[in-house]
């Protein structure tokens, strides 16, 4: 069992939060996207509402295990503090002397920011030492970085067996309590729309869903594999040849095992992306050999919504199909606002939809968007996320 925020004695005590604001900056170096910054406000509020020292730790990019001023977390602290509107320093490192005595000058309601973790190459090691380290700084250790929790790192793993009391944030409490409801005990039917550019990276996921979903909806590059294993000819569309007997199998055990795999009939095509003016709505069966699939079409979409009407639960990971770039945006839209005004459990999750979510002004109107990515995915794998199992040994 996970301990809750709202179950301990905070007032004086040293909070040690691990958050994931590896959040995108602009060429100003000032924060584009805000989402996982907002995100955990809840857990850092409560936290100074109950007295206690809000100490936050944080990566930044790729650094390597080296310092580079460029993946300084500063511009997300003073961005932070906007937000709370109170001053959150940051510290010229996350550990050693200088850190603690920060640490030690804190007061009750405080909020400090660590430098970036993976400065350190201990951190990505999850290293025993810089583990202990950490520790140092913490009387309480808190986890609301759900986007990392699927790495087995020293602020995410190493840690928890070093602080005597570790909890989850009222953030990591929600992604759980939404895969909960969505996946292990969801209200049926349940759809799984899956797109994405390779099936290679989904294979386990599909494997698992199976045994989960009455429906899977199949968009974005990953379904011309489905459809060239179909014997479909998809011009010069991404395809992964290596796979194909793989796709074979999974819709020969999806229909063994009463699962409606639903495929795109049609597509939107151009030569190549930058090709605007030779941009077409075509049949699967009438893909030109020239032609590269770049979105799905208004047909694949109707009969998308079609299945999702009669679903009581549908989660999203990965777009239909090349959303960044202009008019192949559409199809992924199209679903993003659809699933907004549907009367069911929505959940969004990984990456690209989220974002995508978001930039078609959706996100508000879904059930859930998740803030994590691969860890969201290897949820749906089912497998269990080292940052969660760490805090359930604590429990």
């Amino acid at each position: 069992m996970i301990r809750r925020l709202d179950t301990l004695d905070l007032g004086g005590k040293r909070v040690f939060v691990r958050v994931d604001f590896n959040v995108p900056l602009d060429r100003e170096r000032k924060v584009k996207d805000d989402l996982r910054i907002r995100a955990v406000l809840p857990t850092i509020r409560r936290i100074v509402d109950l007295g206690g020292k809000v100490i936050l730790a944080s990566h930044l990019g790729r650094p390597k295990g080296k310092v580079a001023p460029e993946f300084s977390l500063k511009p997300v602290a003073e961005y932070l503090s906007t937000l709370l509107e109170c001053p959150v320093p940051l510290a010229p490192d996350c550990v050693g002397e200088a850190v603690r005595e920060m640490v030690g000058r804190m007061k009750p309601g405080d909020v400090l920011m660590l430098e970036n973790l993976r400065f350190h190459p201990g951190e990505e090691r999850n290293d025993e030492d810089f583990s202990r380290q950490l520790a140092e700084l913490a009387d309480v250790y808190v986890n609301d970085a759900f986007a990392v929790s699927h790495r087995a790192h020293a602020s995410v793993h190493g840690i928890t067996r070093l602080v005597p009391v570790c909890a989850a944030g009222v953030q990591l409490e929600k992604e759980i309590d939404y895969f909960h409801k969505s996946m292990e005990e969801p209200r049926r039917p349940v759809a799984m729309v899956i797109g994405g550019a390779k099936v290679s990276t989904k294979i386990e996921l599909l494997q698992n869903l199976l045994d989960k979903a009455d429906h899977i909806l199949i968009g974005g590059a990953m379904a011309c594999t489905f459809l060239k294993a179909q014997g479909r000819a998809v011009g010069r569309s991404m395809v992964e040849d290596d796979f194909l007997q793989t796709a074979r199998e999974l819709l020969d055990m999806a229909a063994q095992k009463g699962v409606q795999v639903v495929l795109p009939v049609d597509a939107v095509v151009a030569p190549e992306l930058d090709a605007v003016d030779e941009v077409r709505l075509v049949s699967v069966d009438a893909i030109p050999e020239e032609g590269r699939m770049l979105d799905v079409g208004s047909g694949t979409l109707e009969a998308f919504e079609a299945v999702l009407r009669g679903c009581r639960t549908v989660v999203w990971n990965g777009p239909l199909g090349v959303f960044e770039r202009p008019p192949f945006h559409q199809g992924t839209f199209r679903l993003a606002e659809f699933l907004g005004e549907l009367d069911a459990l929505t959940v969004i999750g990984g990456g690209d939809s989220a974002a995508a979510v978001r930039q078609a002004g959706a996100d508000r109107k879904v059930g859930y968007v998740s803030t994590g990515g691969g860890a969201f995915l290897e949820m749906l794998e089912g497998k269990k996320l080292p940052g969660i199992e760490a805090l359930e040994a604590c429990g």
